[in-house]
């Protein structure tokens, strides 16, 4: 009743916000009564994210929500949450639908499933095998993966004028809680990872991962500035130059314009940089934007 009344004020409020829906597992009466709410309230939700997917039924799943979403609103996607070795095993088949543009990775349930005892402060390490199979596979789909959720609640909140690194650092060692630090750095961690987002569940995580993950306007400046210097050098197909004191050839610049698009996609991004974005991607091939660029839509 609290979401019926709330989710049409919140869409009015600000148009651009994104609205996840959390559903329980399929076919079990909660999710029955789950798909009534997104029936009724579809023109409010934008995502629906399947609890325990592929558990049950399999693939399955995830083919009978996507027909099911497509007849009320065919805008709605799915983010299947894989919580146990079954998903884990099965993600390609779960990713083969269009619906699906992220997967999650729901580390304590699939932690408990395989009987793994993850600590809050090195819970990456402890399952760095399985996640990396889930990017491996998401990469290969051309689906993202958002990272897991943090059980550490630290006492104090970041201001969100901090968005540069050293800025964070300096916050961090000044007034932050050892909570916060590790939060932030499983956060960088996962973004280093290739990881296109993260689970929060308290207020004192969202700008500390939004950070993590968002380029911040300094890192999106040196990346503007080696492809300048990729173009005006004519290597943007092939050869190298020096930079910096570093040798950079088309991988490096790849790099640098997954780092624009990046900051694109997450509002970050000014508009002179966006029109140099779609400038260098007027220059590449097909093919090429596609290996740098798997998720579809870009600019």
């Amino acid at each position: 009743d609290l979401l019926r009344q709330e989710l049409p004020e919140l869409r009015k409020v600000n148009k651009d916000v994104t609205i996840a829906i959390r559903s329980n597992s399929f076919r079990t009466d909660e999710y029955e009564l789950d798909m009534q709410l997104v029936s009724d309230m579809s023109d409010c939700i934008d995502v629906v994210m399947l609890a325990k997917a592929g558990e049950a039924y399999g693939a399955a799943e995830v083919r009978d929500l996507s027909s099911f979403l497509i007849d009320i609103n065919p805008n709605i996607t799915i983010q299947p949450i894989i919580e146990h070795p079954k998903s884990l095993k099965i993600a390609p088949e779960l990713m083969q639908y269009s619906t699906v543009k992220h997967v999650v990775f729901g580390i304590h349930d699939f932690s408990k499933a395989m009987g793994i005892h993850i600590t809050p402060e090195h819970w990456i390490e402890e399952l760095q095998f399985y996640m990396n199979q889930l990017m491996f596979e998401a990469r290969i789909a051309g689906k993202g993966v958002i990272g897991g959720v943090e059980t550490l609640i630290g006492a104090n909140i970041m201001p969100e004028k901090f968005v540069e690194p050293h800025d964070v650092r300096r916050w961090l060692d000044l007034h932050g809680d050892n909570e916060s630090r590790i939060v932030y750095k499983h956060a960088c961690q996962e973004a280093a990872m290739g990881l296109t987002g993260k689970q929060v569940i308290h207020p004192g995580h969202i700008h500390l991962c939004k950070t993590a993950y968002t380029p911040s306007p300094t890192d999106v400046n040196q990346k503007v500035r080696i492809l300048k210097a990729a173009i005006e050098a004519d290597a943007l197909h092939g050869g190298a130059i020096k930079f910096e004191g570093e040798m950079l050839d088309p991988p490096m610049f790849g790099k640098a314009l997954q780092t624009l698009l990046r900051a694109h996609a997450l509002r970050a991004i000014t508009p002179d940089d966006k029109d140099f974005a779609l400038h260098v991607l007027e220059l590449l091939p097909a093919q090429v934007i596609r290996q740098n660029w798997p998720y579809g839509a870009i600019l």
